[in-house]
């Protein structure tokens, strides 16, 4: 499989794919931590742009999947310029960006920033602000005593092989990004899709989230029973109805 690159004004190279359609606005896919361009999530929408015609964007943030860099070494505030990058060098006009977990944090960090560039948000188990009571929420008593004496833990991780490692600057540069303990306007609209039973992301997050953004057209759709991955045949349905009504949104516009 061909994957083309950009480079970022930092000099890390990230890895893309991109499709063309006559349809506006396309869909950018932000994938979560230690995810790429290549889930379930990613390639069901990889499809649904293509019978939609609709133009689509997913890449992996630097550290991830096929992009330069080492997992430990990256930040939220990296993998935000990352997205950035690809989306304005990328894409033409307002996109409708759908993220997952962390990315639906991304998400949000780009609507802020690139107001002129968001038609729409998607978020899909989204992770906002993790990073603020990850050692309190997610540490034993000993990881936490080797989190604060080596500024960096691994942790196992359900979704991969590899531990999963946390490091100092990952939480501190979270904290530098929060966007539950400020203001957050929002220019477009929001739909955020969550399950119930998600052990990552509790859906009370999703519900602090909806009651925090100011958004001119703003949704939470909780799913009985389903988990982080979001991605049964459901759950895919929920996300290729959500994008298009995005679409049918902006083109009414």
């Amino acid at each position: 499989m061909d994957y083309d690159f950009i480079a970022t004004e930092s000099g890390r190279r990230i890895a893309y794919r991109r499709q063309e359609g006559a349809g506006r606005p396309g869909i950018v896919f932000l994938p979560g931590l230690r995810s790429d361009m290549e889930g379930t999530k990613a390639v069901f929408l990889a499809e649904f742009c293509r019978e939609n015609g609709l133009g689509y964007l997913r890449f992996d943030y630097s550290g991830h999947g096929r992009s330069s860099g080492r997992f430990e070494d990256g930040c939220i505030g990296d993998w935000a310029e990352d997205a950035a990058a690809a989306v304005n060098e990328l894409t033409e006009g307002p996109q409708i960006l759908v993220g997952s977990s962390m990315g639906g944090w991304i998400a949000l960090l780009l609507s802020k920033s690139f107001p002129e560039k968001t038609a729409g948000v998607v978020g899909i188990a989204a992770a906002p602000d993790f990073t603020k009571d990850f050692i309190a929420a997610a540490l034993s008593p000993d990881q936490a005593r080797q989190f604060k004496l080596n500024g960096r833990v691994e942790l196992p991780s359900e979704y991969d092989d590899e531990p999963t490692t946390i490091t100092k600057r990952l939480i501190e540069d979270g904290n530098r990004n929060l966007v539950l303990e400020s203001p957050l306007t929002l220019a477009c609209p929001l739909i955020l899709l969550q399950g119930t039973e998600d052990p990552d992301v509790d859906f009370r997050i999703a519900l602090r989230l909806l009651e925090h953004a100011d958004s001119p057209d703003s949704e939470l759709i909780l799913v009985h029973r389903e988990g982080h991955r979001f991605s049964s045949d459901r759950c895919l349905k929920l996300i290729s109805e959500a994008c298009l009504r995005m679409v049918a949104n902006a083109a009414a516009d």
